[in-house]
């Protein structure tokens, strides 16, 4: 796996990575992206703690691009608002917007990439495509699975935190995830589809 370095200059990319702030969010299924992050952050011993764009941030190389990291600061269903001031800040067209979060319609740990499409009941990716203006831009989804009953509340599912036996799947899916956003930034969403699907 390529992990890269802090730099300087301007974003050519940024890396969204979806959840929701707060200790009691830190282990559950709707911060799958905030783990990808810490993952990434952790791996290269940087820090993710400017607070810029509404979003911790941090500008760093990956997939021999200049990426901003974001980690929205908002709130899920308001991350449209950190996404949309840093692109616009950065003139960074909706393509190099590439989004890591949940998706409770995938199993466990099953990664699913695309380039562009509806939020598919996502909030989160529901207000980024109104805040960007466009469904067209990268994503990769990290499956968190269904709830076994469907009387079962959704919400309580999301924000429900993943047992020890499921964080063992999910640190592999997150390694993947990771691997999959590098391929997306240096070989194109076609090749990371092709890898990862």
């Amino acid at each position: 796996m390529f992990f890269g370095k802090k730099v300087t200059g301007p974003a050519e990319w940024l890396l969204v990575c979806l959840g929701n702030y707060g200790k009691q969010y830190e282990n559950t299924r709707h911060n799958i992206g905030f783990m990808a992050a810490e993952r990434l952050i952790d791996k290269q011993g940087l820090r993710c703690n400017r607070l810029r764009f509404r979003a911790l941030t941090e500008l760093i190389e990956f997939g021999g691009a200049r990426v901003l990291l974001m980690m929205p600061q908002t709130y899920m269903n308001l991350s449209g608002e950190a996404v949309g001031e840093a692109a616009r800040f950065y003139k960074i067209p909706s393509d190099h917007v590439l989004v890591i979060y949940d998706d409770v319609s995938l199993p466990l740990g099953k990664l699913r990439i695309r380039d562009k499409g509806s939020a598919g009941g996502h909030n989160g990716i529901k207000n980024i495509i109104a805040h960007l203006g466009t469904d067209v831009f990268p994503r990769v989804k990290v499956g968190v699975g269904a709830p076994s009953h469907p009387d079962y509340d959704m919400v309580d599912w999301v924000i429900g935190s993943f047992s020890a036996q499921e964080r063992k799947i999910v640190d592999e899916a997150l390694d993947r995830a990771l691997d999959a956003a590098e391929c997306i930034i240096s070989r194109g969403v076609t090749e990371a589809q092709n890898r990862f699907n």
